[in-house]
C-alpha cells in the first residue's frame, strides 16, 4: 500500500450576522469595554439569534461553502465528523443533520466532543481514516454555539464566548504535505475547574439545575489560565523538537483563541515571532472548537503550499494538543 498523508484541501467557515459588542454587554452585566479588553482582548463576538437555531445552521453553511470551493459533489464525500460541545440534540448527531442539509447521503457521520480541543483531536481522527486508504474525502467541522451555554449574568465568563463553525476537506496525498505529526494529551484534574455541570446523565435537567444556572459554563479562571498557558506552549515546543523544527522553519502558529493573555503568554513561552501568529479573538471571541479553523479560513489567502504550521489548543477535560502540518495548496489559488 502506498504511503498516504491526510492533507487539508479546502477550508470554509460560517459566523452569525449578529454582533454582540462590549457596549451592549455592559448594559446586561456589570462590565465595560476597558475591563473586557484589558483582561481577555475581545471587542465583539457573533451570536446566533432566532428560535430553533442550533450549531448545525452554521455547520451547514460552512460545508456548503466548502463543497463549492473544492468542487466536490455531495455523493463524493465519505465521512462527516463534527467536533462540537453544543450539538443541536443529544441525538441525532449534528454531523448527520449537516450532511442531510447538504445532500450528503453516502457518508458516515458522527459528532465528537473535546471542547476547545475538538479541531486538533478531530484532525488526528480524520488522519487515521485517510491513512487506511478506504476514504478519499472526509469533512471535519468544528464549532460551537457557545451563546446557548453562556450565563449572561456572570461577568467573568459571558464576555468570552461567541458562535462560529469552520470546516475543512481532508483528502489523501502521496506528497510530503498534510498532517505530519500530532501530540494529544488529557488530564482529569480539569474536571472541577472547567465544566457544564448539568444536562448529562449525572445531573439530568431539573427545575433546580435550571434555576441554578448549571446548564452553563463554569470556569475557575486562574486555574484554567495556568494550565492553558503551560500546556499549549509545552506541547507546541514538544512537537517542534520532535520534528526538528526551529522557529525560523515555522511559517504560522495558530493557537486556540481563548483569551488574549493566554495567547500572548503561550506565544512568548514558545518563542514564536508575533508576525507568524494568527489572532482574531478581538472580533469573534472564544468560539471553542471553531477558533482554529476560523483563523485558517481568514488567513487562507496568505497560506502557501508547503507552509509549516503548528496548531495548538487547550480545553475542558483538561484536554490539549498540537498538530504539525504542511499546508496543501496556495490559498490565493483555491482549486
Amino acid at each position: 500500500m502506498k504511503n498516504l498523508n491526510a492533507v487539508i484541501t479546502g477550508v470554509a467557515a460560517a459566523v452569525p450576522d449578529y454582533i454582540l459588542t462590549n457596549e451592549e454587554l455592559s448594559r446586561m452585566v456589570d462590565t465595560s469595554d476597558e475591563w473586557i479588553m484589558t483582561r481577555v482582548g475581545i471587542k465583539e463576538r457573533r451570536i446566533l439569534k432566532g428560535e430553533e437555531q442550533g450549531i448545525s445552521v452554521l455547520g451547514t453553511k460552512a460545508v456548503k461553502e466548502l463543497l463549492e470551493k473544492t468542487h466536490t459533489k455531495p455523493e463524493e464525500v465519505d465521512g462527516v465528523i463534527f467536533a462540537t460541545t453544543t450539538p443541536d440534540h443529544p441525538f441525532p448527531s449534528a454531523a448527520s443533520i449537516v450532511a442531510e442539509n447538504n445532500g450528503i447521503k453516502n457518508a458516515f457521520c458522527f459528532d465528537m466532543e473535546v471542547a476547545c480541543s475538538g479541531f486538533v483531536y478531530g484532525l488526528e481522527v480524520c488522519n487515521g481514516f485517510i491513512k487506511t486508504g478506504k476514504y478519499k474525502k472526509v469533512i471535519l467541522i468544528a464549532g460551537d454555539k457557545m451563546s446557548a451555554v453562556t450565563n449572561y449574568t456572570d461577568r467573568a465568563t459571558c464576555p468570552l464566548f461567541g458562535d462560529a463553525a469552520g470546516a475543512v476537506m481532508i483528502e489523501p496525498t502521496e506528497e510530503n504535505l498534510g498532517i505530519v505529526d500530532t501530540i494529544l494529551r488529557s488530564d482529569g484534574a480539569g474536571y472541577a475547574p472547567l465544566q457544564m455541570k448539568a444536562g448529562g446523565s449525572k445531573y439530568p435537567a431539573t427545575h433546580e439545575t435550571v434555576d441554578n444556572n448549571e446548564h452553563t459554563v463554569y470556569q475557575e479562571g486562574k486555574v484554567v489560565f495556568k494550565y492553558a498557558v503551560s500546556n499549549m506552549a509545552q506541547v507546541s515546543l514538544d512537537i517542534m523538537e520532535r520534528n526538528n523544527l526551529t522557529h525560523e522553519d515555522l511559517d504560522w502558529f495558530v493557537p486556540h483563541q481563548a483569551n488574549i493573555r493566554i495567547i500572548d503568554a503561550a506565544v512568548a513561552r514558545a518563542g514564536v515571532a508575533p508576525e507568524k501568529v494568527m489572532i482574531n479573538i478581538e472580533r469573534y471571541g472564544n468560539t471553542s472548537a471553531g477558533t482554529i479553523p476560523l483563523c485558517l479560513w481568514e488567513w487562507e489567502r496568505n497560506l502557501r503550499k508547503g507552509d509549516n504550521i503548528i496548531l495548538t489548543a487547550f480545553g475542558a477535560g483538561f484536554s490539549w494538543g498540537s498538530v504539525y502540518l504542511k499546508w496543501g495548496y496556495d490559498g490565493n489559488k483555491q482549486k
